[in-house]
């Protein structure tokens, strides 16, 4: 960043929350918020206005996809990096998140101090996300792989149609009906199955109920 103070614009619905980021930001030295939108919908122009440092993004919004306007951001807009900021830490959420380009993941109820922290780590060039985001990721790791890269969520260790068997799964479907649906043999479906109970470290039919309403794979 070439300015030595910090532009931040806020993204999200709820108007409590930021009034909150922005008095917390007024306290600190070098951050500024500099706009704030309800929704998506006006994001690339007001970035295109405002030229922020910071997107701080919320997800569950009214209005457009924030993940397509973080992902035109980071296309149209490289010196502008974005935050999502959610009450809500999914693994899909974090892929999609990560794959749009963001440069960090906190959640709502984070210590500010440590959303503060990632808000500056940001602005330094570095990927940034809080405990219970880095809990739900395992770090990417290889000789080539930088330091501060994205995480990788356990979304991610699943292949296509190892996400299309737990969805299944989720929906209640036996593992006969998921094999006529994927046209798959009922064996195939079990290596399926067991390699994602393995990835997930989940151990009953149950568990990948759960998990996968949790994660919002299946409508409930």
């Amino acid at each position: 960043m070439t300015s030595r103070t910090i532009e931040i614009l806020c993204v999200d619905d709820h108007a409590f929350l930021v009034d909150g980021l922005k008095a917390k930001f007024e306290l600190e030295p070098g951050l500024k918020c500099v706009g704030r939108l309800a929704t998506a919908e006006d994001l690339v122009r007001e970035v295109d206005r405002l030229r922020p440092h910071i997107v701080l993004l919320d997800i569950e919004m009214p209005g457009p996809d924030p993940f397509e306007a973080a992902a035109d951001i980071h296309a149209r807009f490289p010196e502008t990096r974005v935050i999502i900021l959610s009450a809500y830490v999914r693994d899909h959420y974090i892929s999609a998140a990560f794959k749009a380009g963001v440069w960090g993941y906190f959640c709502k109820s984070d210590d500010t101090g440590e959303i503060i922290r990632g808000i500056r780590k940001v602005a330094r060039g570095e990927f940034a996300f809080g405990p219970k985001v880095a809990d739900r990721c395992r770090p990417a790791s290889g000789p080539a792989q930088k330091a501060a890269a994205p995480p990788n969520s356990k979304i991610d260790m699943r292949s296509k149609r190892e996400q299309e068997v737990l969805r299944l799964i989720g929906r209640g479907l036996t593992r006969l009906e998921i094999a006529k649906a994927l046209s798959r043999s009922p064996k195939t479906v079990d290596g399926h199955r067991e390699r994602i109970m393995s990835k997930l470290d989940l151990h009953t039919t149950p568990e990948l109920v759960r998990f996968a309403i949790g994660e919002g794979l299946v409508e409930v």
